[in-house]
């Protein structure tokens, strides 16, 4: 029994390692028909109603693409909008800022006795340092910028055809099993794109109803473009814990730089803090049913494997497949297993 167990875990970390290096070789290949295929969970629903009322395949999936990237579009300008609005005070706020450096640097030299020579020249090593990374840091931007262009290409054609071929790329997922198995696939693939939709409709709930709170609480305090830093902030909030850390950063120093005062930091912390209670106990739990949670632990740790298989993207994409992996876990008593590693163990 002790050799038997010893080779299916061995079997698992052969699975595990190759899965992983096609994963990391394949992530032109996979990144894109992965978006597409979480996509196409989201439309899917819709899709079907437009059929249901008349509408030809072809029509109700146009009518949900152009529907998604008007949506996405009209996020973008406003986000866009904030952005440059925010470059026409930079003049401004950077005047402050070299008078708060100015401060800064006497009461350095008063209490340390690092002169302003010795100020200077670490300044002009660090800037040294970061114009030496500057040409390849561009060099990452416009290639990643070029990658995206490509993707946005790509994803709606990979998202349009799944849709319009799913039930024969439904009829060959179930060649892979055996035919009395064909009805508890079928089941556990319906429920798997419902419980999606619906967690994603949720989780659009959740930035939604968070961002309005974030832009208000700043609003009262009087922290400059509020409305942006909190939609930011909001945002960044799939990543567990880190993402609302790195959305305060940049609102704290402006408030700080903008009225001289440490109270208006420990206002945004106060204002960021209260709404990720609120977010993780009250407004989560109404919007996003249970059934796609998954162990803390585990999502830290998809997150990270997701950036170091495929970066930003497998970030992003990794926590839908963990848990999309629970619940196919939840209906498989095979799976049970990963059901209770992953989660709260209700597996069946």
């Amino acid at each position: 029994m002790d050799k038997s167990a010893d080779i299916n875990w061995l079997k698992w970390l052969q699975f595990t390692v190759l899965v992983s290096v096609i994963l990391y070789f394949g992530s032109s290949l996979f990144i894109p028909l992965s978006f597409a295929l979480l996509i196409s969970f989201v439309l899917y629903p819709v899709c079907l109603w437009l059929e249901q009322k008349n509408f030809p395949r072809w029509a109700a999936i146009a009518l949900c693409l152009l529907l998604l990237l008007g949506l996405i579009g009209g996020l973008g300008y406003l986000l866009v909008r904030q952005v440059l609005r925010f470059g026409e005070e930079w003049p401004q706020l950077q005047g402050k800022l070299k008078a708060a450096w100015a401060n800064i640097s006497l009461y350095a030299e008063d209490h340390f006795g690092i002169d302003a020579a010795k100020q200077v020249a670490w300044l002009e090593g660090m800037a040294a340092d970061v114009a030496s990374s500057a040409f390849a840091l561009v060099q990452g931007v416009v290639y990643t910028s070029a990658v995206s262009l490509v993707l946005l290409v790509l994803i709606p054609i990979y998202v349009a055809l799944i849709l319009y071929n799913r039930e024969a790329l439904a009829r060959a997922l179930y060649s892979f099993f055996p035919k009395d198995e064909h009805q508890k696939i079928h089941q556990i693939l319906h429920e798997t794109i419902t419980t999606y939709y619906n967690f994603i409709k949720g989780m659009a709930i959740v930035y939604l109803v968070v961002g309005v709170l974030n832009s208000l609480g700043l609003l009262i305090i009087g922290v400059p473009h509020a409305i942006f830093f909190g939609v930011v902030a909001s945002v960044l909030t799939f990543i567990p814990y880190v993402g609302i850390t790195i959305g305060a950063i940049l609102p704290m120093a402006v408030a700080w730089i903008t009225y001289d005062s440490m109270w208006y930091p420990l206002g945004v912390v106060l204002v960021f803090g209260v709404v990720q209670y609120l977010e993780a106990n009250l407004i989560f739990p109404w919007a996003v049913s249970a059934r796609l949670q998954v162990n803390m632990l585990f999502t830290l740790l998809a997150i990270v494997a997701g950036g170091i298989l495929w970066g930003a993207s497998g970030m992003i994409l990794f926590i839908p497949f963990l848990a999309i992996l629970k619940l196919i876990a939840d209906k498989h008593h095979r799976m049970r297993p990963i059901s209770l590693l992953l989660g709260s163990g209700k597996g069946k």
